[in-house]
């Protein structure tokens, strides 16, 4: 199952374009953590697949509610920290330098 399907299908999304757009920043963030000095790539590499897949779905379930840092309604709370995606998450991604000499 591509990371489009999964996320239809953990979201409940009818709109693909939305569940698109998830998936090309989540993309773009690991892509700028993986090649920090360099181009990137045109794709990503197989290993950070299900890492863009959680990181899209972080993108998408802060909907309406980008940074937030601090929320209370009805008993619920919620805060984010200052990024769109947890730092956990990226922290996963091994950066990629070239050394020259």
């Amino acid at each position: 199952m591509d990371n489009l399907a999964r996320l239809k299908l953990r979201t409940g999304e009818p709109d693909e374009a939305i569940l698109e757009d998830c998936l090309e920043s989540a993309k773009a963030a690991i892509m700028s953590r993986r090649y920090p000095y360099q181009e990137w790539p045109d794709e990503l590499e197989s290993r950070y697949l299900d890492l863009q897949f959680r990181c899209a779905l972080a993108i998408y379930n802060k909907q309406g509610g980008e940074f937030e840092t601090a929320h209370t309604e009805n008993g619920v709370s919620r805060s984010f920290g200052s990024e769109g995606i947890p730092q956990e998450l990226l922290m996963e991604v091994t950066p990629m330098a070239k050394v020259t000499t």
